[in-house]
């Protein structure tokens, strides 16, 4: 299984932006976190991305075509604002997990619309970094149950 794990803007500044909501771990730290479980679950290949720019994550995911067979994405921001990233995960059709590191339904009420939802098998959100852990668990059981078939 390969997975590809894409984080939108601002998560590039973990540790220093709201540590209250986002904790103290870096960027660095999350990447490290991703390739430890992954290493655990036996994934194949794991690609990490994060962009602050709309096109280059858009870009990401049309690469991702043919390469990968799941989606783990945080696309911070630009949940509730892009249709871009809703079309590009639609036009590759490959399952899709979204994840956010706080609990946004407890946050401002911007934040409770998700562009990108509808194009993801599921979300999970509030659990922090391992929210992105329970996301690789997901694609990966439904990885193994289409090989099966």
């Amino acid at each position: 299984m390969k997975l590809l794990f894409l984080n939108g803007p601002n998560l590039n500044m973990l540790g220093i932006r709201e540590p209250d909501i986002y904790g103290r771990q870096t960027y660095e730290d999350l990447k490290q976190y991703i390739r430890d479980f992954c290493k655990e679950l036996g994934v194949e290949e794991c690609g990490i991305f994060q962009s602050n720019h709309e096109g280059a994550l858009v870009d990401a995911i049309q690469d991702a075509y043919g390469k990968f067979d799941g989606i783990v994405i945080n696309p911070a921001a630009y949940t509730h604002t892009s249709v871009a990233l809703l079309d590009a995960l639609k036009a590759v059709g490959l399952p899709a997990v979204e994840v956010h590191l706080s609990d946004v339904s407890r946050r401002e009420d911007f934040r409770q619309v998700s562009y990108v939802r509808p194009a993801c098998c599921k979300t999970i959100a509030g659990h922090g970094f391992a929210g992105y852990k329970l996301a690789a668990e997901h694609l990966a059981a439904l990885h193994a149950g289409h090989r099966k078939q």
